[in-house]
C-alpha cells in the first residue's frame, strides 16, 4: 500500500509565464494552471520554485502568481506554494503571504549560499514550518544550493516530528538516504527528478513533482498509474519511453528553459526567462521538440 498523499500524487512544477516584454502574465498563469489539470493530468501543482524561475520573480509577483492559480483551478488541485530562500524572516514573510494568497501547502528548501550547519538548517525549516497552519513539503535539491546545504537522513527524521512538516521533494539523487527515511518516518516522498520517478515509486515515493508534466503531464502520469496497478513491466516500458524526452529537457540547459521553448512551439502561455538565463536556441528547440513527439507516440 502507497503511503497517504497529503498533497496529492501528480504535480507539475510549473514555469511562471511572462509577456513578450517580460512582466508577469497573470492570464496566462491562469491559462496554464488550467491546462495542466485540465490535459496535463495534474493533480497539484508547484507555484514559485525553480522551474517557476523563484529567484528573479518579486515578492508580488510570487503572490500575484498564487492567487490567479488558486482562483483558475479551486479544489481541483494542491496548490503548493514555494517559499524558501536563504533568509529565515524572508521566507517567514514568503510563507504568510502564500497563505493569505489561498496556498494549500508550503515547498521550503534548505537555506542556500550561507552553508548553515545541519542544525541551523533544522531550525530554519522547523521555524518555517511554525510560522503558518500550512502543511509544509521539504525541498532537498543540493545541486543547487549548495555543498553540504542536503539534508541528511537524522535530520530527516528530526524534521518528520514536526505536525506540519509531510513531505520531501526529493532531487538529493541518493537512493540509500531516501529509502532510509521512506521507512523509518512517515514522510510523504515526491521525486522531484524525472530521471529518478521509477525507481523512487520503486522504494515506496508517494507521487512526482515534475519538470516535464509541464509539456507531457498524461505520459508522465502513465508510469505512476502503471506501478499502481501493479504491472512493473509496463511501467519500465513507459519510462524508457520518456527517457529521451526527459535527457533533452533536463541535461543541457535549465527545465525552465527547455519547457519555455517548448511552450513557445506549442503557443502555450510561457513567454521569455528571466536573466541570467538565456533561451533556447533553434538547434536545441528542435531537439525538444522532436523528443516531444516521440513521448507523445505510442508506446511499441
Amino acid at each position: 500500500m502507497r503511503p497517504e498523499a497529503p498533497f496529492g500524487r501528480r504535480a507539475a512544477a510549473m514555469i511562471t509565464p511572462f509577456t513578450a516584454g517580460g512582466a508577469l502574465d497573470t492570464e496566462g498563469t491562469a491559462r496554464l494552471a488550467v491546462h495542466l489539470v485540465d490535459r496535463g493530468g495534474c493533480d497539484a501543482l508547484v507555484l514559485n520554485a525553480t522551474t517557476g524561475e523563484s529567484l528573479t520573480t518579486t515578492d508580488a509577483e510570487k503572490d500575484a502568481v498564487v492567487r490567479a492559480v488558486v482562483e483558475a483551478v479551486g479544489d481541483r488541485a494542491t496548490v503548493i506554494a514555494g517559499v524558501g530562500t536563504s533568509d529565515t524572516r524572508h521566507t517567514i514573510a514568503l510563507a504568510r503571504a502564500a497563505q493569505s494568497a489561498g496556498a494549500h501547502a508550503l515547498l521550503v528548501v534548505t537555506p542556500y549560499y550561507s552553508r548553515p550547519t545541519q542544525e541551523a538548517i533544522v531550525h530554519h525549516l522547523a521555524t518555517v514550518a511554525d510560522a503558518t497552519e500550512l502543511p509544509v513539503m521539504l525541498y532537498d535539491i543540493p545541486a543547487r544550493t549548495g555543498a553540504g546545504t542536503e539534508l541528511t537522513a537524522d535530520s530527516l527524521r528530526r524534521l518528520a516530528e514536526h505536525p506540519r512538516i509531510r513531505a520531501v521533494k526529493d532531487c538529493a539523487y541518493d537512493l540509500h538516504k531516501s529509502a532510509l527515511v521512506m521507512s523509518g518516518t512517515d514522510l510523504a516522498y515526491y521525486s522531484g527528478c524525472d530521471e529518478l520517478n521509477l525507481p523512487l515509486f520503486a522504494l515506496g515515493a508517494t507521487g512526482y513533482v515534475s519538470t516535464v508534466a509541464n509539456v507531457a503531464g498524461r505520459q508522465v502520469r502513465a508510469v505512476l498509474d502503471a506501478v499502481d496497478a501493479g504491472d512493473l513491466a509496463a511501467a519500465t516500458r513507459l519510462h524508457h519511453h520518456l527517457l529521451p524526452l526527459i535527457d533533452a529537457v533536463m541535461t543541457e540547459v535549465p527545465g525552465t528553459v527547455a519547457v519555455k521553448a517548448l511552450f513557445e512551439a506549442a503557443g502555450l502561455p510561457g513567454g521569455p526567462v528571466r536573466g541570467p538565463l538565456l533561451p533556447a536556441g533553434a538547434e536545441l528547440t528542435g531537439r525538444l521538440v522532436d523528443g516531444l513527439k516521440g513521448a507523445l507516440a505510442p508506446v511499441s
